[in-house]
């Protein structure tokens, strides 16, 4: 089979590496890649969000499938377009994708069937948005209601904090019209989870959970970012929780989602808040988490594309996987002043095995990867237990080297730190 993989990043890398296992897989075209993405796959020079040139690729090369990534193509359709043209795509539909592209319409799904999240209000004017958080309780979070690259969030911790932003996202554009609607929430307390889950839009088969870890700076300082790094699995997701979570949440948003109208076959990522009250949503991704899927596609024991197609052809439940019982550890190396500002074009050491190193953004320059982007590789390292895949990750870090690297040195901290008590 022919594949394409829409995207450039480290997520995109995890989700080749994984699909080259496939026994069923001959070729594998990455629209963009990146510079490490070029030694797992063929990188053609098409963008995620040019949609017409991928349709045009996919016909004109005969793909039999195409794994569509980032959540922007999701959001404008490309599934859609592929299946007009006979050519089936991983990933909803545009009509189920809203269920990320639009933070409004997911919170007013959730109160709709009972699914439950943070209460929260909706304000598409930035004068009664400023009067409602001048009384309500402290920290708010205030989150721009269209996609913003996993970064239109803030939490105020203050008055002023969140007056600042609401002026940033509604009427600076921070986010373009991505913040013309903001949606502001009651701040949740307690342990965050991800959890990935495969659906063809009747079965919820969910991954492995894991952590992410989002601030810039050591001790969740500084700015939010795409991600630091993850470790899988989450201590805080017991059994108990895992079995709550798919009564409460899992299927009843499925069953939503085809209540609407709206049927969601894909990856659907469940952002979980484990409260006082019992776990609650905090967002839904209509995607791969980029990082965690660096540390979850590491211990999945089946065929990627088997899953995958499964999803698309509403067959899931006939599918057998599982996941690892290992540890899994993602640490990123990012560019000096990311997530604001960073300089590009520093030529990037890497040790000689690069088989966990999942490029996020290079471009090759006269045959060396050269920095792209703000977060620039991911390294990811399994073990038996989650204190060696930690160890391991940092081990193999010290092999990475490029001009103004930084990088968290406490990934998986509070985790071992709960494994402890």
């Amino acid at each position: 089979m022919k594949i394409a993989v829409v995207g450039g990043g480290g997520r995109e890398h995890a989700i080749i590496k994984a699909l080259k296992k496939s026994p069923k897989v001959d070729k594998i075209y990455a629209l963009p890649g990146n510079g490490g993405i070029a030694a797992d796959a063929e990188c053609v020079d098409i963008g995620a969000k040019e949609l017409s040139r991928i349709v045009d690729f996919a016909v004109d090369n005969a793909i039999d499938y195409v794994v569509v990534a980032p959540d922007d193509p999701l959001a404008m359709g490309l599934v859609d377009l592929l299946e007009a043209k006979g050519i089936p795509a991983f990933g909803p539909k545009a009509s189920a994708a809203i269920i990320e592209s639009s933070k409004a319409w997911s919170k007013d799904m959730m109160r709709r069937y009972g699914i439950p999240t943070a209460e929260y209000r909706t304000f598409d004017d930035p004068g009664e948005a400023m009067e409602y958080v001048e009384k309500a309780e402290l920290p708010v979070v205030i989150k721009a209601d269209g996609l913003a690259l996993g970064k239109g969030v803030i939490i105020a911790e203050s008055r002023e904090d969140a007056r600042e932003g609401i002026k940033s996202i509604m009427e600076d554009k921070k986010f373009g019209d991505s913040g013309n609607v903001v949606v502001i929430e009651e701040f949740l307390r307690g342990p965050e989870v991800s959890v990935l889950a495969f659906t063809d839009g009747n079965v919820v088969r969910p991954m492995i959970s894991s952590m992410d870890h989002k601030r810039a700076l050591d001790g969740d300082k500084g700015l939010n970012t795409g991600g630091m790094g993850t470790i899988a699995p989450n201590p805080y997701y017991t059994q108990a929780v895992a079995d709550e979570c798919m009564e409460k949440i899992f299927l009843p948003t499925i069953k939503a989602m085809n209540q609407e109208g709206r049927t969601f076959r894909g990856c659907l990522y469940f952002g979980l808040m484990i409260t006082e009250k019992g776990p609650k949503v905090i967002e839904y991704n209509s995607r791969f988490g980029d990082p965690e899927t660096q540390v979850v596609l590491p211990l999945l024991q089946g065929d990627l594309l088997d899953i995958m197609m499964a999803c698309t052809n509403g067959t899931l439940s006939d599918v057998d996987f599982r996941f690892s019982s290992d540890s899994a550890c993602c640490v990123v190396a990012a560019s000096g002043g990311y997530p604001v500002s960073y300089k590009k074009g520093y030529p990037v050491t890497l040790p000689d095995d690069t088989s966990r190193i999942y490029i996020a953004g290079t471009k090759l320059q006269n045959g060396v990867q050269v920095t792209t982007g703000g977060r620039v590789l991911g390294v990811t390292e399994t073990a038996p237990t989650l204190r060696e895949a930690v160890d391991k990750a940092y081990r193999t870090m010290e092999k990475v080297s490029f001009q103004d690297m930084y990088y968290r040195k406490d990934i998986g901290a509070r985790a071992l730190e709960a494994l402890e008590k």
